[in-house]
């Protein structure tokens, strides 16, 4: 069973530099138009191509835009990837965004 922590953990964590993979499986509008402070972008195919190749950290947190996709997305990574814990975000982004938490935008070319 995937783990669920709320955004408020997450901003914690990310505020203390803790070390961990943080995972936006949005798709690429979605990820431009916001997303957490230090999240790396791979959308939910692209993770599921590349989940066995990739030098996961000890920690991984994903999320989503609601945090349904993303359980599934931690589940992969869980079984497949060679991280030691696994996480999804309870809420995905539409909870952080709410709670006026920082994000940030890409710059689309």
């Amino acid at each position: 069973m995937v783990d669920e922590l709320d955004p408020e953990t997450v901003r914690e964590r990310i505020e203390r530099g803790d070390e961990f993979d943080l995972v936006d499986i949005r798709d690429d509008e979605d990820y431009e138009e916001g997303h957490l402070p230090e999240a790396e972008h791979l959308t939910i195919e692209e993770l599921e191509e590349t989940v066995v190749d990739r030098d996961w950290a000890d920690d991984v947190v994903v999320y989503c835009y609601v945090g349904k996709t993303s359980v599934q997305a931690a589940r992969l990574v869980e079984e497949y990837g060679d991280a030691e814990t696994v996480a999804s975000m309870a809420g995905g982004y539409d909870a952080w965004a709410p709670e006026s938490l920082e994000v940030e935008a890409s710059n689309a070319d």
